[in-house]
């Protein structure tokens, strides 16, 4: 046999072939990974597409359907939020947008409260308890009330100091002060730049003014040096001639005022959009009471102004006003938060709270 028949019949070196295979397995399983994982890319991005055109379209539905009312709570509702605000701007002009709040809101008033209306009970009475929280639940929200038999626990809160940065959540404002419990003040400064640890408006601590102009008139709610709580616009001046201990100042068209002197204040339309809400209430015997209303969720959407204002009747507040509200809404008791704040991260730090000692 010669030497080229000899070559014919020598084998193929079998580390040789083995080796062939096995690149040519793994670039088919590289191949198949990017296959897998471009499908899946392309399922999430479809998924993500479909579910905008779904949330445009129930927009859409919500704005130019039949219910104006509807459209009135989407406009207000998205509109009291600083981060998707600009949801109602899509479908509505800016002049639209202006007369649907002015349309649907709690009246502002230059009443202050009457503090001899309220008579604070001072008998030792130990079927009350010194402190209840129980549940609220409406057709369209959720939440906790906490009533505080003795006013004098009440006072304002802070951060250690306000700056250009960040507050703190209720739940450390609290233990700050070793306090049993509390929900969020007032406002503070939140636009292009937020600044949580920043109070807008009048605050007072004990009687002394610690944030706010000379001069300037604020949206103001207090609790007075003998326990009564005061609502209505004033100066630093004015809140130290009407004897307020501790105050904070929020914004008619955040925080309004509910009820003035038993009276409730006058809604115009539904009285604001439906979102999480914080409330501070005082009842004739001088009872407080604070509230904390969930929303944003499929099992609460929220409150509007005026669900408060029913709420604080109910409940027998003659004086009454909104906090802030949104992501700051969140309400502490006995070493935790009690009501379900909306946000994924907890509640919202701040630099005001009031606090029940």
């Amino acid at each position: 046999m010669d030497e080229e028949s000899e070559s014919r019949k020598i084998p193929v070196n079998k580390k040789e072939k083995t080796g062939g295979k096995s690149g040519r397995s793994k670039k088919k399983k590289k191949a198949g990974a990017l296959t897998w994982v471009g499908r899946v890319a392309a399922t999430i991005g479809i998924t993500l597409a479909l579910i905008i055109v779904w949330l445009y379209g129930v927009m859409a539905v919500l704005v130019y359907g039949p219910s104006k009312t509807a459209k009135n709570q989407f406009v207000l509702s998205v509109q009291e939020t600083s981060a998707i605000g600009f949801l109602a701007n899509i479908f509505c002009s800016q002049e639209e947008i202006d007369a649907i709040k002015a349309a649907n809101s709690i009246k502002d008033t230059d009443e202050v409260t009457d503090t001899s209306l309220v008579s604070i009970d001072t008998e030792d009475n130990s079927e009350v308890p010194d402190i209840e929280i129980i549940d609220v639940k409406g057709s369209t929200y959720s939440g906790k009330l906490m009533k505080i038999k003795d006013p004098s626990r009440l006072f304002v809160g802070t951060i250690e100091g306000f700056h250009q940065g960040n507050g703190q959540v209720v739940a450390d404002i609290a233990k700050r002060y070793d306090a049993v419990g509390g929900v969020n003040g007032g406002e503070f400064v939140d636009g292009e730049t937020t600044y949580t640890g920043m109070p807008i408006g009048l605050v007072m601590i004990n009687g002394e003014q610690v944030n706010g102009n000379n001069g300037s008139t604020y949206h103001v709610t207090g609790i007075t040096f003998d326990n009564k709580l005061v609502v209505g616009n004033m100066t630093a001046e004015q809140a130290k001639q009407n004897n307020i201990r501790d105050c904070v100042s929020i914004s008619n068209s955040i925080g309004p005022f509910l009820i003035i002197n038993g009276e409730a204040q006058d809604v115009s339309g539904t009285g604001g959009g439906l979102n999480p809400r914080t409330a501070l209430g005082q009842t004739s015997d001088g009872s407080i009471i604070l509230l904390a209303i969930d929303g944003r969720m499929a099992n609460s959407l929220g409150a509007s102004f005026s669900d408060l204002q029913d709420i604080m009747l109910q409940y027998g507040a003659v004086n009454a006003s909104v906090m802030d509200g949104g992501t700051s809404t969140q309400m502490y008791y006995e070493g935790e938060v009690i009501n379900t704040p909306y946000s994924p991260t907890g509640p919202r730090t701040c630099p005001t709270a009031w606090l029940v000692k």
